[in-house]
């Protein structure tokens, strides 16, 4: 494949943007709180890291994912998983800085962190591209040549000009044609794509989880992210038609009101409430089977500033102690 990609504006590029366009004003209109918010972006990044995650494979459903994962993981596929969110934290630091080199390698030691030795380090071998059938269908360029198509990618990047989301498609798949690392190409450049959209608000201030589309449609985005051409025009249409999708979805949700001790409480403790109000009566012991993450005494310290919150009460005593939800809980941060 040539360098840089080109594409065309048709009909369907124009549409999705003039849609994106709505959508945008449409949230920020909104106007929504901003713990409502904090809540929103908790969200779009537990729903990105796992599903970008499971667009390279890792098993987890959403039902095996929390908080405690991403504070405690406890396996490879959850570092998986919690590595991807403590990149998107890593995003938020970084600001509107511009790209660089050294921001993609940290991104990727982040990803890769514990996971793999060349965590943070360009590649250093020839590589290809294989379809699900192993099949070799594109060979990147010769890792010799990986620095320099770097700069010449994030001059693209950092320059002015073009629609933010368009950037953000083109980039992704630019990237994914230099391939400069080993592994973790395909996580590194959706957080790059994201970091893009970010700087003009096309994220919906981050709480578009655009990795969940590209997982559901798995095989579109395989097969047109794979076609070695410099004419990147489908993959552009359809990199749009995913975000305008996500960020109805995004809209959608936004504009139905957030339980209150969602916004309220740290994730976790949210976490204990929820599970506490589904069994209705639940143990201890029930409880910390949910959050094995968890310590003991973490648990238990949590259980009790849920109660002198009022969020819940304790029934019995020693090993007899069940958790119940109160009534009407006492709304206070926790």
């Amino acid at each position: 494949m040539k360098f840089p990609p080109t594409y065309t504006k048709t009909a369907s590029i124009e549409a999705a943007l003039l849609e994106l366009e709505a959508l945008k004003k449409a949230f920020f209109y909104l106007n929504l709180p901003p713990q409502t918010i904090t809540y929103l972006r908790r969200v779009s990044i537990l729903k990105s890291s796992l599903y970008s995650a499971r667009i390279e494979g890792n098993p987890l459903r959403p039902e095996d994912v929390s908080a405690a994962t991403v504070a405690s993981p406890h396996s490879q596929a959850k570092q998986e998983v919690a590595n991807i969110a403590r990149a998107f934290s890593y995003l938020d630091t970084f600001g509107n800085q511009p790209i660089t080199i050294e921001f993609v390698k940290e991104l990727h030691r982040i990803v890769l962190d514990t996971l793999s030795g060349s965590a943070g380090y360009l590649r250093q071998e020839e590589s290809a591209i294989f379809n699900q059938a192993g099949v070799a269908v594109y060979l990147t360029p010769a890792p010799q040549k990986v620095r320099t198509l770097l700069n010449e990618f994030l001059m693209y990047c950092n320059a002015d000009g073009g629609h933010a989301a368009v950037r953000a498609a083109v980039a992704h798949i630019w990237f994914e044609k230099i391939h400069p690392f080993e592994d973790g190409n395909g996580r590194v450049g959706r957080l790059l794509s994201q970091a893009i959209l970010g700087r003009q608000g096309y994220d919906l201030g981050g709480v578009v989880p655009l990795e969940e589309y590209l997982d559901t449609y798995r095989q579109a985005y395989y097969d047109t992210l794979a076609r070695d051409t410099t004419d990147v025009t489908a993959f552009v249409e359809f990199f749009l038609d995913a975000l305008v999708a996500q960020a109805k979805k995004t809209l959608e949700q936004a504009m139905i009101p957030v339980p209150a001790h969602r916004v309220e409480l740290l994730p976790r403790r949210a976490e204990i409430l929820d599970v506490i109000g589904d069994h209705r009566m639940i143990s201890f012991d029930g409880i910390a089977r949910r959050f094995r993450a968890v310590s003991v005494g973490t648990l238990h310290f949590d259980l009790t500033q849920l109660a002198k919150g009022g969020y819940i009460k304790k029934l019995g005593s020693t090993r007899g102690v069940v958790y119940v939800p109160a009534e009407e809980p006492v709304k206070r941060v926790l």
